[in-house]
C-alpha cells in the first residue's frame, strides 16, 4: 500500500480546513487505487477518497481512518459511434481543467463552458458538475466503477448514475449517504468535433453568460478564455494569493422549487425553469395492463432560483463575516464561503448556519450545502 506521512486535510482541500487522518495513502495507478480500497474495505475502517479536495469541508478533529489521494492520470482518445464526434476515456485523478484544455486544443466541444472548475475528473460525475448551461450529464457515456459492496470493477452507463442537478446516486448529500458506494476509476465522454475555427454556440444560457448573440460565431479557444476570465472575476479560479478563491466554489446550491413556491419570491429573484422530462417512462405491470396507457401527469415545471440573490437580499453582502471569525463570504461572489486565513471548519460551519437561518427567515427556504461535509454539522 503506497502510504505516506499524514498531513492535515487543511493542506489537501481548497477550503483549507480539516484535521489530519490516521493514515494517508497516495494511489498513482488504477491498480494501486483498486488494491488499496479493497484492503480498506476488507478491514472495515473509515475511509475517504480525495482528488482535488475542491468540494469538501472536513471537520477540525483528526480523521480516524485512511484518506486515499487519487493521483491517477491519463487521457485516451477513442472512436465514437456517432458521426462528427469522438470519445475521451480519462483517469479519475486527472485534473478537470487540464482535461478541458486538452479538449479545446483537440477541437472538441461539450465541456468548454466548465473551464476553470477545480477538482479531478473522477469527482465530476459524482457532483454532475456544470456551469453556464453545460453539465457533464450531457456528454458522459460511462464510468469504470469499483463497487464497495462487491469489490468488483464494472462499467456503469451514465443512465444508471441518477445524474441530476449537482447530484448522482454516488454523492453523499448532507444528512444522507450515497445510494451506491464506491469509487470512480475512469470517465468516458462523447464530444463533438468542431475544430479550431468558428462555430455556433448551441446553449442559450452560455451565449447569455458570454454576451454572444444568436448566430454569432465563436471559437473554442475564445470561449475558454472568456469563461476563465469570467470565473476569475468571481473568485472562482484557484489562486493562492487571492483569499476569495480559498473556497469550495458555490457553497450552497441554487434551489429547485415548485412553480407555486417560486411565485412567493420577489419578482426580481433570478429564476430558470427546470426542463420537464418530455419522454417519461411509464411502467405498468402486465397483470394490470388493459391496453390503455394513461397520459402523463400535467403540471408546471419546477423552477431553479438563485441562491446568491437570496443570500444578498437577506441582508448578507459580499465580504460578510461574523464578529471575530476568519470565515467570510467572498468579496466577489455571495455563494462562496471563504477561508480568510487559518479559519477552522467550525468557523466555516457557523457562517453557513447563519446564512441558512437568514435566508429561511426572509424567504422561507432552507439552502442546501453543495460540498460534501465530513465530520461537520450544519
Amino acid at each position: 500500500m503506497p502510504e505516506i506521512a499524514p498531513v492535515p486535510l487543511s493542506r489537501l482541500t481548497t477550503l483549507r480546513a480539516g484535521g489530519a487522518p490516521t493514515r494517508l495513502v497516495e494511489a498513482r495507478t488504477t491498480a494501486e487505487l483498486v488494491d488499496t480500497l479493497r484492503e480498506l474495505w476488507a478491514t472495515g475502517e473509515p475511509w475517504l477518497v480525495v482528488g482535488g479536495g475542491s468540494n469538501l469541508l472536513v471537520g477540525d478533529e483528526p480523521f480516524d481512518g485512511t484518506v486515499v489521494l487519487v493521483r491517477t492520470e491519463g487521457i485516451e482518445q477513442l472512436p465514437s459511434p456517432h458521426e462528427g464526434r469522438t470519445r475521451l476515456r480519462v483517469q479519475a485523478g486527472h485534473n478537470w481543467d487540464a482535461l478541458v484544455e486538452y479538449a479545446v486544443t483537440a477541437g472538441l466541444s461539450g465541456i468548454v463552458a466548465m473551464s476553470g472548475i477545480p477538482g479531478t475528473v473522477g469527482a465530476a460525475p459524482v457532483q454532475n458538475v456544470g456551469a453556464y448551461g453545460q453539465e457533464i450529464v450531457q456528454t458522459l457515456v460511462e464510468v469504470d466503477f469499483l463497487d464497495e459492496d462487491t469489490g468488483e470493477v464494472s462499467t456503469v452507463p451514465a443512465a444508471d448514475l441518477g445524474l441530476g442537478f449537482r447530484t448522482s446516486v454516488l454523492k453523499n448529500h448532507y444528512g444522507s449517504v450515497a445510494e451506491r458506494r464506491g469509487v470512480i476509476l475512469s470517465v468516458t465522454l462523447d464530444l463533438r468535433v468542431v475544430g479550431h475555427g468558428e462555430y455556433l454556440l448551441q446553449s442559450a444560457q452560455l451565449r447569455t453568460a458570454l454576451g454572444v448573440e444568436a448566430g454569432q460565431p465563436v471559437t473554442l479557444r475564445w470561449v475558454r478564455e472568456t469563461v476563465l476570465a469570467t470565473r476569475a472575476r468571481k473568485g472562482m479560479v484557484l489562486d493562492d494569493a487571492d483569499p476569495d478563491t480559498h473556497s469550495a466554489g458555490s457553497f450552497f446550491q441554487n434551489a429547485v422549487v415548485s412553480a407555486s413556491f417560486a411565485r412567493t419570491l420577489p419578482e426580481a429573484c433570478p429564476r430558470w425553469p427546470v426542463a420537464p422530462d418530455l419522454d417519461p417512462v411509464t411502467v405498468i405491470p402486465l397483470d394490470r395492463y388493459d391496453g390503455v396507457v394513461p397520459p402523463p401527469a400535467q403540471g408546471s415545471p419546477d423552477v431553479k432560483v438563485s441562491a446568491a440573490w437570496l443570500i444578498e437580499h437577506s441582508g448578507l453582502r459580499k465580504g460578510f463575516a461574523l464578529p471575530r471569525s476568519r470565515a467570510a463570504l467572498s468579496t466577489k461572489h455571495a455563494l462562496a464561503l471563504t477561508n480568510r486565513g487559518d479559519a477552522t471548519a467550525a468557523e466555516l460551519a457557523e457562517l453557513a448556519r447563519f446564512i441558512q437561518g437568514r435566508v429561511q427567515s426572509e424567504f422561507g427556504l432552507i439552502l442546501q450545502p453543495e460540498p460534501v461535509l465530513v465530520n461537520v454539522e450544519l
